[in-house]
């Protein structure tokens, strides 16, 4: 866990204005909000339990942060509005990613800001072959967690612009879920 924390602390403070954080979960992603920069933090989540928990960790950091039970398929929330978008290791369950990134392109305003750290495809042949092999059983006994999705591709083929992009094996991480790729696209 400390690896993916130390991801989260690398993201996190590179948005501002208003956020919309998809999977928001537990609230994990709130020790790296800069709230000088960030106005508002709407996190959507379709896991119930997982919002509870995030509203009373909410409680603990400001009124700046509020909740929407939904999937991230279907955002009922106006197009335009946000400067930001946040998706950390959340991509890779959602059951369909593309419509999930359709609809963050769709609620970013021009020039707004995806900002990405999830795991998926790796690079290296042979690993990527285990990802395939693997990841029918891995989705099913990890709550729909994909092991090969292929993150970068996915955004740009969603019409985001990606920047500059970070990659590697998270250490003491098995090869085959240890692979991650995080930094930010535009709209």
């Amino acid at each position: 866990m400390e690896g993916f924390q130390k991801k989260r602390a690398q993201i996190i403070p590179r948005v501002q204005g208003r956020v919309l954080e998809i999977g928001i979960g537990s609230g994990l992603n709130f020790d790296f909000y800069d709230f000088e920069k960030v106005d508002e933090v709407i996190g959507v989540d379709p896991a119930v339990s997982s919002v509870a928990i995030a509203k009373s960790r909410a409680s603990n950091f400001c009124s700046k942060i509020s909740f929407i039970e939904a999937t991230a398929e279907s955002i009922d929330l106006e197009s335009s509005t946000f400067d930001s978008v946040v998706i950390g290791f959340s991509l890779c369950t959602i059951p369909d990613a593309r419509a999930a990134l359709a609809e963050m392109y769709r609620v970013l305003k021009p020039g707004g800001r995806l900002v990405f750290c999830e795991h998926g495809e790796a690079p290296d042949a042979s690993v990527a072959q285990w990802q395939r092999r693997v990841n029918p059983t891995w989705r099913r006994l990890l709550g729909g967690c994909n092991l090969n999705r292929p993150i970068v591709g996915l955004i740009r083929d969603a019409q985001f612009r990606v920047g500059q992009f970070d990659q590697m094996y998270l250490p003491g991480t098995p090869r085959i879920a240890g692979y991650n790729v995080w930094g930010s696209a535009e709209r």
